[in-house]
């Protein structure tokens, strides 16, 4: 047994050592809807989008970007955005919400606080208004916030205060949006 679990623990390393090297980003861009942000592919795809479909997804994260970085969360969020603008969505038909707890919540706060608690300026903030822009929801959750300390006079503007992310995550349920776990 102790073999067979070695084995497959050189193989894993092995794969995760070699995928990196064998990727190509060169047929990603940016666009259509953040030019910015968000890189996706063209796909010549079989499976079709009907005519008509409408996304409420939330996305959650308790994540915190690496200092200097951009939140991976967010940036999927406007992958998603692009991608499906991209494929033909009306962008009225793209509802995204995402839920930040934990350590993430730093990056979703103004200068003096990021630059005090992570260090340098937050890349994050630019991301983050081009999102609520385009009606992204972005909310914290509050009981992350007070045990990391950050106030609502902490967070950049548009992002919303909530009781807890559990909760958000209720009301966001019933009201029809789905989570999204990429």
């Amino acid at each position: 047994m102790k073999k067979s679990f070695g084995r497959a623990a050189f193989l894993a390393a092995a794969f995760l050592t070699l995928s990196p090297a064998q990727a190509d980003f060169s047929a990603f861009s940016k666009g259509p809807v953040f030019e910015d942000f968000g890189p996706v592919a063209d796909v010549d795809a079989d499976f079709e989008i009907p005519e008509g479909t409408a996304f409420k997804i939330v996305y959650d994260t308790n994540e915190a970007a690496a200092p200097g970085e951009l939140n991976k969360m967010l940036v999927t969020a406007a992958r998603f955005y692009n991608m499906h603008a991209g494929a033909g969505v009306a962008e009225e038909d793209i509802d995204l919400a995402v839920v930040v707890h934990g350590k993430a919540v730093h990056d979703l706060t103004v200068a003096a606080h990021y630059a005090e608690a992570v260090g340098g300026e937050n890349p994050n903030a630019p991301l983050l208004a081009a999102l609520m822009e385009k009606g992204v929801r972005v909310i914290v959750c509050g009981q992350s916030a007070v045990y990391y300390e950050v106030g609502k006079e902490d967070l950049l503007p548009g992002v919303e205060m909530a009781v807890s992310a559990m909760t958000v995550h209720a009301v966001l349920q019933n009201q029809g949006y789905t989570l999204n776990p990429f």
